[in-house]
Protein backbone atom coordinates (compact mmCIF):
# COMPACT_ATOMS: atom_id res chain seq x y z
CA UNK A 1 0.00 0.00 0.00
CA UNK A 2 1.39 3.48 -0.80
CA UNK A 3 1.83 5.94 1.40
CA UNK A 4 -0.88 8.61 0.88
CA UNK A 5 1.80 10.89 0.00
CA UNK A 6 2.82 9.26 -3.02
CA UNK A 7 1.15 10.56 -6.59
CA UNK A 8 -2.74 10.19 -6.94
CA UNK A 9 -5.27 8.79 -10.02
CA UNK A 10 -8.29 10.00 -8.02
CA UNK A 11 -9.81 10.89 -4.57
CA UNK A 12 -13.38 8.61 -4.04
CA UNK A 13 -16.01 9.67 -1.86
CA UNK A 14 -19.86 8.47 -1.26
CA UNK A 15 -22.79 11.55 -1.33
CA UNK A 16 -24.85 11.98 1.98
CA UNK A 17 -28.27 10.51 0.80
CA UNK A 18 -31.64 11.45 2.60
CA UNK A 19 -32.24 9.05 5.77
CA UNK A 20 -28.45 8.85 6.34
CA UNK A 21 -27.83 12.70 6.79
CA UNK A 22 -30.72 14.96 6.49
CA UNK A 23 -30.30 18.87 5.78
CA UNK A 24 -27.77 20.98 4.80
CA UNK A 25 -24.93 20.72 6.84
CA UNK A 26 -23.57 18.16 5.78
CA UNK A 27 -24.16 17.99 2.42
CA UNK A 28 -23.03 21.61 2.45
CA UNK A 29 -19.46 20.10 4.21
CA UNK A 30 -19.20 16.95 1.70
CA UNK A 31 -19.78 19.50 -0.94
CA UNK A 32 -17.14 21.29 0.32
CA UNK A 33 -14.05 19.22 0.18
CA UNK A 34 -15.36 17.42 -2.67
CA UNK A 35 -14.56 20.86 -4.25
CA UNK A 36 -10.95 21.28 -2.14
CA UNK A 37 -10.18 17.80 -3.40
CA UNK A 38 -11.19 18.93 -6.67
CA UNK A 39 -8.58 21.88 -7.09
CA UNK A 40 -5.81 18.95 -6.67
CA UNK A 41 -6.80 15.71 -8.39
CA UNK A 42 -9.90 13.90 -9.78
CA UNK A 43 -13.01 13.21 -7.81
CA UNK A 44 -15.14 10.66 -7.92
CA UNK A 45 -18.45 10.17 -6.25
CA UNK A 46 -20.20 6.98 -5.65
CA UNK A 47 -24.38 8.51 -5.29
CA UNK A 48 -26.84 6.53 -4.40
CA UNK A 49 -29.31 6.73 -7.42
CA UNK A 50 -31.88 8.34 -5.13
CA UNK A 51 -29.70 10.90 -4.68
CA UNK A 52 -28.14 11.50 -8.20
CA UNK A 53 -30.56 15.17 -8.51
CA UNK A 54 -29.17 16.25 -4.87
CA UNK A 55 -25.85 15.40 -5.40
CA UNK A 56 -25.17 17.07 -8.93
CA UNK A 57 -27.35 20.22 -7.74
CA UNK A 58 -24.36 20.86 -5.05
CA UNK A 59 -21.36 19.72 -7.20
CA UNK A 60 -22.60 19.99 -10.92
CA UNK A 61 -19.45 18.97 -13.37
CA UNK A 62 -16.90 19.05 -10.81
CA UNK A 63 -17.51 15.50 -10.21
CA UNK A 64 -17.71 12.59 -11.71
CA UNK A 65 -20.70 9.92 -10.94
CA UNK A 66 -20.87 6.36 -9.88
CA UNK A 67 -24.09 5.31 -8.79
CA UNK A 68 -25.13 2.30 -6.90
CA UNK A 69 -26.64 2.02 -3.81
CA UNK A 70 -25.23 3.35 -0.51
CA UNK A 71 -26.16 2.99 3.58
CA UNK A 72 -23.80 5.61 4.42
CA UNK A 73 -21.01 8.31 3.02
CA UNK A 74 -18.06 7.08 4.90
CA UNK A 75 -16.29 6.33 1.73
CA UNK A 76 -12.38 5.62 3.76
CA UNK A 77 -14.66 2.43 5.66
CA UNK A 78 -16.66 1.14 3.01
CA UNK A 79 -14.74 1.81 -0.07
CA UNK A 80 -11.41 -0.75 -0.61
CA UNK A 81 -7.47 0.19 0.06
CA UNK A 82 -6.07 0.27 -2.59
CA UNK A 83 -2.40 -1.46 -3.21
CA UNK A 84 -0.19 -1.51 -6.36
CA UNK A 85 2.00 -4.45 -7.22
CA UNK A 86 3.81 -6.25 -10.33
CA UNK A 87 0.61 -6.54 -11.95
CA UNK A 88 -0.87 -3.18 -11.55
CA UNK A 89 -3.58 -1.84 -9.05
CA UNK A 90 -4.97 -4.12 -6.48
CA UNK A 91 -7.78 -3.55 -4.05
CA UNK A 92 -8.25 -5.15 -0.48
CA UNK A 93 -11.99 -5.95 0.06
CA UNK A 94 -12.32 -6.02 3.96
CA UNK A 95 -15.25 -7.62 5.48
CA UNK A 96 -16.96 -4.33 6.26
CA UNK A 97 -20.31 -5.01 9.24
CA UNK A 98 -20.48 -1.81 10.66
CA UNK A 99 -17.99 -0.76 13.22
CA UNK A 100 -18.13 -4.01 14.82
CA UNK A 101 -22.39 -4.42 14.52
CA UNK A 102 -23.02 -0.98 15.99
CA UNK A 103 -26.79 -1.43 17.25
CA UNK A 104 -28.04 1.82 14.95
CA UNK A 105 -25.78 0.84 11.68
CA UNK A 106 -27.18 -0.75 8.82
CA UNK A 107 -24.84 -2.21 6.07
CA UNK A 108 -25.79 -4.09 3.43
CA UNK A 109 -25.48 -1.92 0.78
CA UNK A 110 -22.48 -0.52 2.05
CA UNK A 111 -20.73 -4.02 1.77
CA UNK A 112 -21.05 -4.40 -1.80
CA UNK A 113 -19.41 -1.03 -2.72
CA UNK A 114 -15.26 -2.06 -2.10
CA UNK A 115 -16.17 -4.77 -4.72
CA UNK A 116 -17.79 -1.94 -7.20
CA UNK A 117 -15.63 1.09 -6.69
CA UNK A 118 -12.70 -1.71 -7.49
CA UNK A 119 -14.47 -2.76 -10.61
CA UNK A 120 -15.08 1.08 -11.59
CA UNK A 121 -11.08 1.74 -10.70
CA UNK A 122 -9.98 -1.67 -13.25
CA UNK A 123 -8.35 -2.99 -9.77
CA UNK A 124 -7.58 -6.30 -8.85
CA UNK A 125 -9.51 -7.58 -5.95
CA UNK A 126 -8.25 -8.92 -2.98
CA UNK A 127 -10.20 -10.42 -0.58
CA UNK A 128 -9.95 -10.75 3.15
CA UNK A 129 -12.14 -12.16 5.74
CA UNK A 130 -10.65 -9.67 8.15
CA UNK A 131 -13.23 -7.36 9.38
CA UNK A 132 -11.48 -4.17 8.88
CA UNK A 133 -12.07 -0.43 7.52
CA UNK A 134 -9.75 2.10 5.97
CA UNK A 135 -9.92 4.43 8.99
CA UNK A 136 -8.35 2.10 11.30
CA UNK A 137 -5.26 1.65 9.02
CA UNK A 138 -1.84 4.32 8.04
CA UNK A 139 1.16 3.28 6.43
CA UNK A 140 4.61 5.11 5.37
CA UNK A 141 4.47 3.57 2.04
CA UNK A 142 7.85 1.66 3.51
CA UNK A 143 6.52 -1.45 4.94
CA UNK A 144 5.29 -0.16 8.41
CA UNK A 145 1.62 0.33 9.47
CA UNK A 146 -0.57 1.56 12.43
CA UNK A 147 -3.21 -0.09 13.75
CA UNK A 148 -5.33 0.10 17.16
CA UNK A 149 -5.61 -2.82 19.94
CA UNK A 150 -9.81 -1.91 19.92
CA UNK A 151 -10.06 -1.98 16.13
CA UNK A 152 -8.37 -5.26 14.47
CA UNK A 153 -8.91 -6.83 17.81
CA UNK A 154 -12.38 -5.93 18.26
CA UNK A 155 -14.81 -8.67 19.53
CA UNK A 156 -17.37 -7.36 17.37
CA UNK A 157 -15.07 -7.30 14.32
CA UNK A 158 -12.77 -10.08 14.34
CA UNK A 159 -13.54 -12.27 17.67
CA UNK A 160 -10.99 -14.33 18.77
CA UNK A 161 -8.08 -12.65 16.18
CA UNK A 162 -4.78 -12.89 17.72
CA UNK A 163 -2.34 -10.25 17.44
CA UNK A 164 -0.62 -13.11 14.88
CA UNK A 165 -3.18 -13.42 12.88
CA UNK A 166 -4.39 -9.66 12.28
CA UNK A 167 -0.22 -9.14 11.49
CA UNK A 168 -0.04 -11.62 8.96
CA UNK A 169 -3.67 -10.52 7.28
CA UNK A 170 -2.11 -7.42 7.09
CA UNK A 171 1.27 -8.20 5.35
CA UNK A 172 -0.47 -10.49 2.50
CA UNK A 173 -3.14 -7.70 2.00
CA UNK A 174 -0.69 -4.14 1.97
CA UNK A 175 2.59 -5.27 2.02
CA UNK A 176 3.96 -4.17 4.39
CA UNK A 177 6.15 -5.92 7.20
CA UNK A 178 5.93 -4.09 10.40
CA UNK A 179 2.82 -3.73 12.53
CA UNK A 180 2.77 -0.74 15.26
CA UNK A 181 -0.35 -1.46 17.40
CA UNK A 182 -0.96 1.70 19.43
CA UNK A 183 -3.62 0.86 22.44
CA UNK A 184 -6.54 2.65 21.38
CA UNK A 185 -7.89 6.03 19.43
CA UNK A 186 -10.03 9.03 21.28
CA UNK A 187 -12.52 8.78 23.94
CA UNK A 188 -15.11 10.36 22.11
CA UNK A 189 -14.66 7.32 19.36
CA UNK A 190 -16.02 4.81 21.29
CA UNK A 191 -19.50 6.30 22.42
CA UNK A 192 -22.59 5.52 20.39
CA UNK A 193 -21.55 6.58 17.02
CA UNK A 194 -17.48 6.07 17.35
CA UNK A 195 -15.72 3.43 15.41
CA UNK A 196 -14.14 2.15 18.48
CA UNK A 197 -10.72 3.58 17.96
CA UNK A 198 -9.76 4.23 14.13
CA UNK A 199 -6.28 5.12 14.35
CA UNK A 200 -6.57 7.88 11.56
CA UNK A 201 -7.89 10.66 13.95
CA UNK A 202 -4.47 10.05 16.37
CA UNK A 203 -1.75 9.29 14.12
CA UNK A 204 -0.45 9.44 10.65
CA UNK A 205 2.85 9.50 8.76
CA UNK A 206 3.69 13.06 6.47
CA UNK A 207 6.99 10.84 5.86
CA UNK A 208 8.35 7.56 6.47
CA UNK A 209 9.70 7.59 10.08
CA UNK A 210 7.40 10.48 11.15
CA UNK A 211 4.39 10.65 13.22
CA UNK A 212 1.59 13.80 13.37
CA UNK A 213 0.29 12.85 16.68
CA UNK A 214 -2.89 14.64 17.80
CA UNK A 215 -2.06 16.12 21.36
CA UNK A 216 -4.83 17.14 23.56
CA UNK A 217 -3.14 19.65 25.30
CA UNK A 218 -6.37 20.45 28.19
CA UNK A 219 -5.35 18.00 31.14
CA UNK A 220 -9.30 18.41 32.42
CA UNK A 221 -9.86 16.63 28.38
CA UNK A 222 -9.92 12.87 28.99
CA UNK A 223 -8.22 12.38 25.59
CA UNK A 224 -5.07 14.29 27.53
CA UNK A 225 -4.08 10.88 28.93
CA UNK A 226 -5.02 9.25 26.40
CA UNK A 227 -2.26 11.10 23.86
CA UNK A 228 0.06 10.62 26.42
CA UNK A 229 0.13 6.77 26.33
CA UNK A 230 -0.11 6.92 22.51
CA UNK A 231 2.67 8.67 22.46
CA UNK A 232 4.34 6.00 24.54
CA UNK A 233 3.66 3.39 22.10
CA UNK A 234 5.50 4.80 19.27
CA UNK A 235 8.95 3.81 18.74
CA UNK A 236 11.62 5.91 20.26
CA UNK A 237 13.78 6.47 17.05
CA UNK A 238 10.35 8.53 15.43
CA UNK A 239 10.37 11.63 15.15
CA UNK A 240 6.81 13.10 16.74
CA UNK A 241 4.97 16.14 15.73
CA UNK A 242 2.63 17.34 17.52
CA UNK A 243 -0.37 18.63 16.13
CA UNK A 244 -2.83 20.16 19.25
CA UNK A 245 -6.29 19.44 19.94
CA UNK A 246 -8.48 22.52 19.03
CA UNK A 247 -9.17 25.20 22.22
CA UNK A 248 -12.67 24.09 22.20
CA UNK A 249 -13.15 20.78 24.06
CA UNK A 250 -16.83 19.92 24.77
CA UNK A 251 -20.15 20.13 22.50
CA UNK A 252 -23.81 18.78 23.68
CA UNK A 253 -22.97 15.49 24.13
CA UNK A 254 -19.44 16.29 25.99
CA UNK A 255 -16.03 16.20 25.16
CA UNK A 256 -15.27 16.57 21.54
CA UNK A 257 -12.60 14.51 19.32
CA UNK A 258 -11.95 17.60 16.75
CA UNK A 259 -9.12 16.70 15.35
CA UNK A 260 -6.68 18.38 12.94
CA UNK A 261 -4.63 14.62 12.47
CA UNK A 262 -7.62 13.57 10.20
CA UNK A 263 -7.01 15.14 7.18
CA UNK A 264 -6.34 14.26 3.41
CA UNK A 265 -3.14 14.39 1.20
CA UNK A 266 -3.63 15.03 -2.04
CA UNK A 267 -1.46 15.63 -5.46
CA UNK A 268 0.66 18.80 -4.81
CA UNK A 269 -1.91 19.65 -1.72
CA UNK A 270 -3.50 18.67 1.74
CA UNK A 271 -7.02 19.47 2.51
CA UNK A 272 -7.54 19.41 6.35
CA UNK A 273 -10.27 20.09 8.77
CA UNK A 274 -10.98 23.04 10.45
CA UNK A 275 -13.31 24.07 13.74
CA UNK A 276 -13.92 27.96 13.13
CA UNK A 277 -11.37 27.66 16.15
CA UNK A 278 -8.53 29.70 17.27
CA UNK A 279 -5.56 26.82 16.86
CA UNK A 280 -7.07 26.17 13.26
CA UNK A 281 -4.10 29.09 12.08
CA UNK A 282 -1.82 26.76 13.85
CA UNK A 283 -2.48 23.36 12.82
CA UNK A 284 -2.41 24.72 9.09
CA UNK A 285 0.77 26.12 9.52
CA UNK A 286 2.07 22.62 11.09
CA UNK A 287 0.81 20.84 8.50
CA UNK A 288 2.32 23.09 5.76
CA UNK A 289 5.53 22.92 7.45
CA UNK A 290 5.12 18.82 7.59
CA UNK A 291 4.18 18.48 3.90
CA UNK A 292 6.65 20.89 2.36
CA UNK A 293 5.74 22.10 -0.92
CA UNK A 294 1.90 21.23 -0.85
CA UNK A 295 -0.89 24.00 -0.78
CA UNK A 296 -3.10 23.39 2.26
CA UNK A 297 -6.53 23.87 2.42
CA UNK A 298 -8.48 24.05 5.47
CA UNK A 299 -12.57 23.32 5.24
CA UNK A 300 -14.78 23.29 8.00
CA UNK A 301 -15.63 20.06 8.92
CA UNK A 302 -17.67 20.04 12.15
CA UNK A 303 -20.99 18.94 10.48
CA UNK A 304 -18.54 15.77 10.00
CA UNK A 305 -17.75 15.20 12.66
CA UNK A 306 -20.86 16.01 14.32
CA UNK A 307 -22.32 12.58 12.39
CA UNK A 308 -18.51 10.26 13.51
CA UNK A 309 -15.69 11.02 11.55
CA UNK A 310 -13.60 14.05 9.87
CA UNK A 311 -12.37 14.35 5.69
CA UNK A 312 -10.33 11.46 6.12
CA UNK A 313 -13.12 9.13 6.68
CA UNK A 314 -15.29 10.45 3.78
CA UNK A 315 -12.34 10.37 0.88
CA UNK A 316 -10.29 7.36 0.01
CA UNK A 317 -7.10 7.65 -2.36
CA UNK A 318 -6.49 5.47 -5.47
CA UNK A 319 -2.96 5.89 -6.13
CA UNK A 320 -1.19 6.38 -9.49
CA UNK A 321 0.37 3.53 -10.93
CA UNK A 322 4.03 4.10 -12.25
CA UNK A 323 4.38 4.44 -15.74
CA UNK A 324 0.39 4.21 -15.84
CA UNK A 325 -2.60 7.12 -16.62
CA UNK A 326 -2.80 9.83 -13.60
Amino acid sequence: MPAETEPHTCTWMAWPSSGYADGDEARRAWASVALAVAEFEPVRLVVDPSAIRDATDWLGDAVEYFQAPLDDAWMRDIGPTFVVGPDGLGAVDWVFNGWGGQSWATWEKDARIARRVAEWAGATIIGSEMVNEGGGIHVDGRGTVLVTETVQRDPGRNPGWTRGRVEGELRRTLGVREVVWLPRGLTRDYEEFGTRGHVDIVATFPAPGTVLLHVQPDPGHPDHLVTAEIRAALPDDWKIIDLPAPEGVEDGNGPVDHSYVNHLVCNAGVVACTFDDPRDDQALEILAAAYPGRRVVGVDARAIFALGGGIHCITQQEPAIPGGES
